[in-house]
């Protein structure tokens, strides 16, 4: 600012001085404030409804979506986070849409298990009913049998078994001639007295038990019924043959019902031989051993921590989801029952500090017939791997997707919404999220019923991303969702 001296008292100032206080530099000053208010109400009026206007004057050049020179999904221009795909390219994609609908889910903890044979019902061996030769095999390891096929032939050297038979035998010729002796007595009349009658009949009667349990004793050698009637006429045995024996009875399941006995209990898988064709075995040594994996349990182990899951699970009879890694659900149906604890152990293991816990399960099958012979394709075998997700939260009113239906950026989570050939980015919140499936809240960010592509989410939000930063000449957008310009 520029200084001004003073004037003397009583002289005017000089002419070509105007005076400070004059009407000229007032008017100046307040022109100059005007206008400097009016310029920051334009910019800042201009800031605020630039997406009103910042499209218009600078408008974005649309790209028309069709495949380019080299065959290549080029996309149309994305408009608030949309991307368009042609029906070709959704197939290319695997893209699938199912509507958005509000569910329970029920957020678990992984624990690792097996599965094993269920005891007592899914292996068994097969025995010598009596001392003798083993002079056929019929079977051999890996053969698919049915209840009752012959697996053995021995030459029986048991010498009890032949006097039994002798026995068996000599009572029937008895009995016959104590009958035939009673029928002449009761002939005589009056000429003979009662009490010889009554001790011929109390003869016929020990007889009868003798053979009776004569007949019982070579049944449980391995006699057949009509092998049994020969040697009492007289035919004797020298030979038996042993067939696969029938199922034991069906175990109990959790809440006093009966295991279902499924077609798979008849079909029997020879494991393991024992004997070989001219071996001589003794009554009761193991010939063979059979297994029918119809019925199977899944052992689960567990820490300390985690006993009060299972405890509420075991109480109120939870079902657990069991994931046994297969790659080929589709061609199984599903579990005729849920999955439930059957048992928990009270004891720990002292070396890995976990307990372990049971849960049965009926198995399913598959039966190949080919060059005349059987063979059964089980769905699960014991010592497959399973992780078992046992229920710790229940969430409700969440909607559950699978995995690829969900991308992740940093923090941020979309999902896309399909419209026709146009899909629509959401941003969701995600509550919970495991291998498999992905727990999206019902916060109104997007409404129930929506048609929600259930796969290649990332794919999308990829397109998107390249669209929205512009691309440049002779790009192109794979079907996995990479930009590349110009050749592959």
């Amino acid at each position: 600012m520029a200084f001004v001296q003073p004037a003397d008292k009583g002289n005017p100032p000089p002419p070509h001085q105007p005076s400070a206080k004059g009407p000229g530099r007032g008017a100046s000053a307040w022109s100059g404030l005007f206008w400097i208010v009016l310029l920051a109400f334009a910019v800042g009026g201009g800031y605020l409804t630039r997406g009103r206007w910042l499209p218009r004057v600078f408008p974005t050049p649309e790209l028309v979506e069709g495949p380019d020179d080299e065959g290549h999904l080029v996309p149309g221009t994305p408009q608030n986070g949309q991307v368009t795909l042609s029906p070709q390219a959704q197939k290319n994609l695997g893209m699938t849409a199912v509507p958005l609908k509000v569910e329970s889910y029920w957020q678990t903890v992984s624990i690792p298990g097996m599965v094993i044979d269920r005891q007592g019902f899914s292996d068994r061996g097969v025995v010598a009913p009596a001392t003798g030769v083993v002079s056929r095999i019929f079977r051999v390891p890996g053969d698919t049998i049915r209840v009752g096929d012959p697996l053995f032939t021995i030459r029986l050297l048991s010498e009890s078994l032949h006097l039994t038979q002798s026995d068996l035998f000599k009572a029937t010729q008895d009995i016959r001639l104590a009958l035939a002796q009673k029928e002449r007595l009761a002939g005589l009349g009056d000429a003979v007295s009662g009490s010889r009658i009554i001790e011929v009949e109390n003869q016929i009667t020990r007889l009868q038990v003798a053979s009776k349990a004569y007949r019982q004793e070579l049944l449980n050698r391995g006699l057949s019924a009509p092998q049994v009637d020969g040697v009492a006429e007289g035919k004797f045995v020298s030979e038996i043959t042993i067939v696969a024996p029938p199922p034991p009875i069906p175990a109990k399941a959790p809440g006093g019902a009966l295991d279902p006995v499924g077609v798979g209990q008849d079909l029997l898988e020879i494991q393991d031989l024992k004997t070989e064709v001219g071996h001589q075995v003794q009554a009761g040594q193991t010939l063979c051993l059979i297994a029918n994996h119809q019925l199977l349990s899944i052992q689960g182990r567990a820490f300390r921590d985690e006993l009060p899951l299972l405890e509420a699970s075991l109480r109120d009879g939870v079902p657990i989801q069991a994931d046994f890694g297969e790659n080929d659900t589709a061609s199984w149906p599903p579990l005729n029952r849920p999955l439930t604890i059957y048992s928990v152990s009270n004891s720990m293991d002292p070396e890995s500090r976990t307990f372990h816990f049971t849960v049965q399960f009926e198995n399913q099958l598959k039966l190949i017939e080919r060059d005349g012979r059987s063979q059964v394709f089980w769905r699960f075998r014991p010592g497959q791997r399973v992780r078992l997700n046992l229920p710790a939260r229940k969430l409700d009113n969440v909607f559950v997707l699978p995995l690829g239906a969900v991308a992740r950026e940093g923090a941020e989570a979309f999902i896309f919404r399909q419209n026709g050939e146009v899909f629509d980015r959401k941003p969701v919140a995600v509550l919970h999220q495991d291998r498999d499936r992905v727990v999206i809240a019902n916060d109104g960010s997007v409404p129930p019923g929506i048609f929600v592509a259930q796969s290649g989410a990332p794919v999308l939000n990829r397109m998107v991303k390249s669209q929205a930063g512009g691309m440049p000449k002779g790009f192109h957008i794979h079907a996995d969702g990479s930009v590349h310009v110009g050749g592959h």
